[in-house]
C-alpha cells in the first residue's frame, strides 16, 4: 500500500466510479445519501445495503485500512516481499455458514490496489460448506497481504451475523426477523446489511428514521396516552410521514395504545410487545400473555415481539401471531465464521485437516 501522504484512486468493481482522494483525508458527513451507498444500490449488487442520509461506506474501509496501516504502511510485506512479486491467494471456509462480505471486500481490495483482479464462485446469501475454496484474489503480493486483515474482519463479522441471522429467521417463521441498534459502533450499516443477506429485516437504522417511544419516554412523557399524543402534533406539524412504534409492558398499556393510536399523519403503527414472553424453570417460555396481546390487536397495527428471544424461543414466539421479533443478539453477540485468505492453499488445507477446521 502506497504511503498515506499519497493521492491514491479508489475504485471499485461493482460501483464503476473513480475518485481521487488523499488516504489521510477524512470525509465531511454528507447530509444526502452517502454516494458509496447510492452507487452500491444503482449496481447490480445480489443484496444491496440500506440506504443511510449520513453513511460512507467508503469512508468506513478508508478508516478501517488507515487503522491497520497507520503512517508507514505494512512493514512486514514492505521488508519481505519484492513490489513486483505477483500472487494469487484463496479464499477457504473453515467452518459452515452463511456468507457475506462479497462485495465488501471487493471495496476493500480495489481501495488498496484497483489492479487486484477478484473471482468468487459464490455470492452474497450462500451457504458455505467447511472446507470450500469459495474465491480468490490475484496481483500484488504486497497488496494482498496489506487488504487481508480488514477484508477478513468484515467479511468474518458479516457472514456471522448472516448465519445466525438465517437460522432465526427460518425458524421465526411466519413472522420476520428483525435486528435492533445493539451494533458495533461505527459499524451500524455494516451489520444491517449482514442482516439483510442472512434473510432478515432491518429495524430503524438510527434515531432518525422513525418514532419508537421507550417506557423512558412514556415515564417522560406523563405516560401512554400523552406520549402518543406529543408524537403526532410533531409529525403533523414538521409533515414527517415515518412510522411510530409505541413500547408496551403489560396488556392494559397494549389497551391504552389501541385506545389512542389516532389516524392520518402521526398515527402509531406497530405497537412492541416487551418481555410478554416469560422463561419457565425447564428452559421452556410461556407465550400465552404475548398470545393475548396479539388477539388484542387484532391486526389494527403491526406488532413486535421482544424480550427472550433466542433460537430455541423463536419459533413458539412466531406462531403467536406477531408480525416481526427483534433479537439484540444478531449483532451484539455474533460468532464471526471462520474464513481464511492463504498464498499457499496446499498448505493451508494439510493444516486445516490437521487441525480439524478445515
Amino acid at each position: 500500500m502506497p504511503s498515506t501522504d499519497s493521492k491514491l484512486p479508489i475504485s471499485s468493481k461493482p460501483l464503476g466510479v473513480t475518485v481521487s482522494v488523499s488516504v489521510a483525508s477524512r470525509y465531511s458527513v454528507n447530509c444526502a445519501m452517502s454516494q458509496a451507498v447510492r452507487a452500491v444500490k444503482n449496481a447490480s449488487v445480489r443484496i444491496p445495503p440500506p440506504a443511510h442520509p449520513t453513511y460512507d461506506i467508503k469512508r468506513v474501509i478508508k478508516e478501517a485500512l488507515l487503522e491497520d496501516a497507520g503512517d508507514k504502511g505494512d512493514v512486514t510485506s514492505i521488508a519481505t516481499i519484492p513490489p513486483d512479486v505477483q500472487a494469487e491467494a484463496q479464499f477457504l471456509a473453515k467452518d459452515s455458514g452463511v456468507i457475506a462480505g462479497i462485495e465488501m471486500a471487493n471495496m476493500i481490495f480495489e481501495e488498496v490496489d484497483p489492479s487486484l483482479k477478484m473471482d468468487w464462485s459464490v455470492e452474497d446469501g450462500d451457504v458455505l460448506s467447511k472446507g470450500l475454496q469459495f474465491g480468490s484474489v490475484f496481483g500484488s503480493a504486497r497488496s494482498i497481504l496489506t487488504a487481508e486483515r480488514v477484508v477478513l474482519n468484515f467479511m468474518q463479522r458479516m457472514s456471522g451475523v448472516a448465519t445466525l441471522t438465517k437460522a432465526m429467521a427460518e425458524a421465526a417463521k411466519p413472522a420476520r426477523i428483525l435486528e435492533t441498534r445493539k451494533t458495533v459502533p461505527g459499524l451500524r450499516l455494516i451489520d444491517k446489511w449482514a442482516v439483510l443477506i442472512g434473510g432478515g429485516d432491518n429495524h430503524r437504522l438510527g434515531l432518525f428514521d422513525m418514532v419508537l417511544v421507550k417506557d423512558n419516554h412514556i415515564a417522560v412523557a406523563g405516560g401512554v396516552a400523552k406520549a402518543v399524543a406529543a408524537v403526532a402534533q410533531h409529525l403533523q406539524k414538521n409533515n414527517l410521514d415515518i412510522g411510530v412504534e409505541i413500547e408496551t409492558r403489560t396488556l392494559d398499556e397494549v389497551k391504552e395504545v389501541l385506545a389512542h393510536k389516532g389516524e392520518g399523519l402521526g398515527r402509531v403503527t406497530r405497537i412492541m410487545l416487551d418481555n410478554m414472553v416469560v422463561p419457565l424453570p425447564n428452559g421452556d417460555v410461556d407465550v400465552s400473555m404475548l398470545k393475548q396481546a396479539v388477539e388484542l390487536v387484532d391486526g389494527q397495527l403491526e406488532t413486535e415481539a421482544s424480550g427472550n428471544v433466542t433460537l430455541v424461543t423463536v419459533n413458539k414466539i412466531g406462531a403467536t401471531g406477531v408480525t416481526f421479533i427483534s433479537s439484540g443478539a444478531l449483532t451484539h453477540s455474533v460468532k464471526a465464521l471462520d474464513i481464511s485468505l492463504n498464498v499457499d492453499t496446499e498448505l493451508a488445507l494439510s493444516v486445516g485437516r490437521r487441525t480439524k477446521s478445515a
